[in-house]
């Protein structure tokens, strides 16, 4: 066997365990209290810090873009909806801001 096809076959087993091994995770996660209220609200937190993060780091621009991301988030509930609008915001206010 050649050296590519050895490395192929390594990658996709690898490739396989990890995918298996996040399954058995997952299912082993608790579906009640606490610990699972936290692992459900975890996305949003990491999504939010991230957006912070930039926002601090940005100018008007970004700050702005973060509000009206915000603004749709009140309005709206919809996670495609305020990450579509926030996207748009910030790609108008960089164009002809």
């Amino acid at each position: 066997m050649s050296d590519v096809a050895l490395l192929i076959a390594g990658l996709a087993i690898a490739t396989f365990a990890l995918r298996l091994g996040g399954y058995y995770l997952g299912a082993s996660l608790p579906r009640e209290g606490a610990w699972a209220r936290a692992f459900a609200a975890l996305p949003g937190t990491v999504i939010a810090s991230l957006v912070a993060m930039l926002a601090l780091r940005g100018g008007p621009q970004e700050w702005f873009a973060a509000l009206v991301a915000f603004a749709l988030a009140l309005l709206t509930r919809s996670l495609p909806i305020v990450m579509v609008g926030g996207v748009l915001a910030i790609v108008a206010l960089r164009r002809w801001g």
